[in-house]
């Protein structure tokens, strides 16, 4: 039995216990993320429960919701609903932003990471349960010109935030996009869906290439992530956030004790 704890610590990077929490976290943020959105607020904190550097963590929770956010978006695409005249120049400028965020992280010392996601992990929670209305009827359209523009700029934005976080991305892209650049919400999402898998996969790049994620570990929990994601979207369509609430709430709380307790002990 110790030869396979210390093959699951080897290769997966943390306690058997730790992996347990990841998969079964990770599972939850599928199906929350299909039910309501903000998933990243319950898979990032997975990481860190487990034990995991805050680095490693947050490199290694990209790669797991990049899987999700793959199937999502081929999902669109395939589907031929992605304009191509606004979602191309916006993925070149997620590429910058994301590219500088994660860049901007790993010359982050960790001490300040942990201190930043104990006052800003609360803050998004309660931002993307809270902002939950994307409608943009009513709102006078903008010319061609000027709502690619806007498109470019939120793209650059949001992708320096998701290259250096991340939690709320999707969301934040949905209120911009409908609130700022008077997007329809069918737009909005498959705008958003193109910017996010760019935002996650630069910034996933970036993490491989400095060695900061823990593939095994974020391949099964990838996998955990996407058959949540399927749970999710086949089992639950009424009162989203009413299941999401709760579940969020508590494994923040969870977060914030395993943080405290590593500070005072």
């Amino acid at each position: 039995m110790d030869m396979i704890f210390d093959a699951v610590t080897t290769y997966f990077g943390v306690e058997p216990w730790g992996l347990a929490v990841i998969c079964v976290l990770v599972f939850l943020a599928g199906s929350v993320d299909a039910i309501a959105g903000g998933g990243g607020l319950i898979s990032l904190p997975a990481y860190l429960i487990s034990g995991l550097p805050t680095h490693a963590a947050i490199a290694t929770n990209k790669l797991s919701s990049s899987m999700g956010t793959t199937v999502a978006t081929y999902h669109y695409a395939k589907s031929g609903f992605i304009n191509l005249r606004l979602a191309l120049p916006s993925i070149v400028f997620a590429f910058l932003g994301s590219f500088l965020g994660s860049n901007l992280l790993l010359l982050t010392d960790d001490g300040f990471l942990k201190i930043f996601l104990l006052v800003v992990l609360p803050l998004t929670a309660i931002y993307v349960m809270k902002s939950k209305s994307f409608d943009a009827e009513g709102l006078e359209s903008f010319s061609e010109k000027k709502t690619l523009a806007l498109c470019m700029g939120i793209a650059f934005a949001v992708g320096v935030y998701d290259g250096f976080y991340g939690p709320g991305t999707g969301t934040f892209l949905m209120l911009m996009l409908t609130g700022l650049a008077h997007l329809r919400l069918d737009s909005a999402a498959c705008v958003t869906k193109s910017i996010n898998l760019t935002t996650n996969l630069a910034a996933l790049a970036v993490f491989l290439l400095n060695g900061q994620v823990v593939v095994l570990l974020g391949l099964l929990a990838g996998a955990f992530n996407m058959v949540g994601n399927y749970f999710g979207s086949h089992s639950f369509t009424k009162n989203g956030g009413a299941i999401a609430r709760p579940i969020t709430i508590a494994v923040l709380l969870i977060f914030f004790a395993k943080v405290i307790w590593d500070f005072v002990a």
